[in-house]
């Protein structure tokens, strides 16, 4: 990899850097990376329109950067991908989960950067600035155990769903008030809210069921069956809304929900357990799954529905998170010191 700046993604010590950085050269290796100053626990595009340039926040040990991106497949004048930090955020804990806010803009004054957070002392944290002197932090307790995965409600950001390995799904206005929880069967691991839909929220749970809630009646109007646990991840498709996948055990799975509470295809995809699954967000029969991270490194699957076989196998030193760029079929994942990113060709 050749570095065209001597700058690093850096420190909670700077406030703005630039850096562009090349191709790599291996084909198992990411098509593009960029070196951080921690181990990345999770990382994440923002999926809303927020100006010209895709956000980025990726959390370490105790701090979130916020950035953006621009990749030469939009912009010539990129070599590779040009990375600018826009502010480092002090975080008490190691960041364990991440969300973006519709709200979140940079093409408008004054900007806002709008995320929440979760961590080990099982606090939701609302994290707001403007990126001049405007900041602020709102932290919300109830969970009473591991909080898995955060979500904003898409179309105006008012409020925020968080599931947790205390068998509970819960809703939180911006003040921090805890407006709806729903009581799950076993540990919540993923939670969506499509803007397509903005009064059902979809809730995956660890024994291998997704059930889908009327947020106005607070009833469970849906189930969906994987047949089979551990379900680690899920994920309900931003293009075509009767589409939902997961990974539980080794294998992918995908719905069509509109058929049947069982899976329309199943396949192997990880040699150990699966831990994520991602949709691309500009394509539905495109998506990504890793595996659990090992000693050395994680391996990154990109799927296409048409495909009997990946169209795409990754490989990155440990690797943790996983999100798709909103409108490139790019997918991005932590690591250590570094973040990877990966371009499928369509």
């Amino acid at each position: 990899m050749v570095v065209k700046s001597n700058q690093r993604v850096n420190t909670p010590d700077i406030s703005i850097t630039k850096n562009t950085f090349s191709m790599e050269d291996s084909g198992r290796g990411a098509s593009y990376t960029v070196p951080c100053d921690d181990y990345v626990h999770v990382v994440e595009f923002s999926p809303f329109d927020s100006g010209s340039a895709a956000l980025l926040a990726y959390g370490g040990n105790q701090y979130v950067v916020v950035g953006t991106c621009r990749f030469q497949e939009e912009d010539m004048e990129v070599e590779g991908v040009e990375f600018t930090t826009l502010r480092v955020f002090h975080h008490a804990l190691r960041v364990d989960c991440l969300a973006w806010s519709p709200e979140s803009r940079l093409d408008k004054l004054p900007q806002l950067i709008r995320f929440c957070t979760a961590a080990a002392d099982r606090k939701v944290r609302l994290l707001t600035s403007d990126l001049q002197n405007q900041h602020e932090v709102k932290v919300m307790e109830g969970h009473t155990s591991y909080i898995n995965h955060l979500v904003f409600e898409p179309t105006e950001g008012k409020q925020i769903a968080s599931v947790s390995d205390d068998h509970t799904c819960r809703v939180w206005d911006l003040e921090g008030n805890e407006t709806t929880t729903f009581r799950l069967r076993s540990p919540g691991v993923s939670v969506c809210w499509h803007p397509e839909d903005a009064f059902k929220l979809m809730v995956a749970e660890k024994k291998g069921t997704i059930r889908f809630y009327d947020l106005v009646t607070q009833q469970a109007i849906l189930s969906l069956d994987c047949g089979q646990s551990p379900l680690m991840s899920a994920d309900w498709c931003l293009t075509n809304t009767i589409k939902v996948g997961a990974v539980t055990g080794s294998d992918w799975v995908i719905w069509d929900i509109t058929r049947s509470s069982y899976p329309q295809e199943k396949r192997p995809a990880h040699v150990e357990r699966a831990g994520n699954f991602r949709w691309s967000r500009v394509n539905e029969n495109l998506f990504s799954t890793t595996g659990c991270p090992g000693k050395i490194s994680s391996q990154l699957l990109v799927h296409h529905l048409g495909h009997p076989q990946p169209v795409m196998i990754g490989s990155a030193t440990v690797g943790a998170g996983l999100s798709w760029h909103r409108s490139l079929p790019l997918c991005v994942i932590g690591g250590d010191r570094k973040l990877s990113f990966w371009m499928t060709e369509m």
